[in-house]
């Protein structure tokens, strides 16, 4: 497992259907090391902490390998790395492999994974289309969120290291299935 892009952002407004809103879904690629704080990358802001950010919800991870399966799914939409609001993009694993409170080492921080990301009406206006809520509930494809457990520096290319794993419990997948199917309505925010 690797990460492919470290991608941070900042609130800013986001206009969808007549609305604003005030996001920091849209991320960009930092190239260079960025600090593991306690709760989050040094660089990075959350526009609703009530829906956002925290202690398990740090870091959101998401799969590379998702971005061919979406291009084929949107056609013509450019998908650069961070669309899908990830902090992480990552190589090398899936929501099937990776387990909640597995623990990972990125670069000198170490991390666990909390739960899948549910998707919210922030997606639909990320890419202006009613559809991304419904899409990403049908597809699975959530990414997760991590917790940070030990503080320190990481950056694009870094490898992952399962430093812990519980074979017991619930794959991110699963977890994903429980909770879209608990939560009927989707997180607002």
């Amino acid at each position: 497992m690797i990460v492919v892009s470290v991608n941070l952002g900042h609130p800013e407004p986001l206009v969808f259907r007549d609305q604003t809103h005030t996001s920091a879904i849209r991320k960009h690629p930092f190239f260079g090391p960025v600090e593991v704080g306690p709760d989050s990358l040094e660089g990075d802001e959350v526009a609703d902490r009530r829906v956002h950010g925290g202690l398990r919800k740090s870091v959101y991870a998401y799969p590379n390998e998702h971005y061919a399966a979406w291009q084929a799914e949107l056609g013509d939409v450019k998908l650069p790395v961070g669309v899908f609001g990830e902090n992480l993009t990552i190589e090398g694993t899936s929501e099937d492999e990776i387990r909640l409170g597995d623990v990972l080492g990125i670069g000198t921080a170490e991390f666990a994974v909390t739960q899948p990301r549910l998707p919210c009406m922030k997606l639909n206006a990320r890419f202006q289309r009613d559809d991304m809520i419904e899409r990403m509930l049908a597809n699975e494809r959530s990414g997760f969120y991590l917790t940070v457990r030990q503080t320190g520096t990481l950056q694009a290319g870094d490898e992952i290291h399962r430093v812990a794993t519980d074979p017991s419990a619930a794959t991110v997948r699963d977890d994903f299935r429980r909770r879209a199917h608990r939560d009927s309505d989707p997180s607002p925010g």
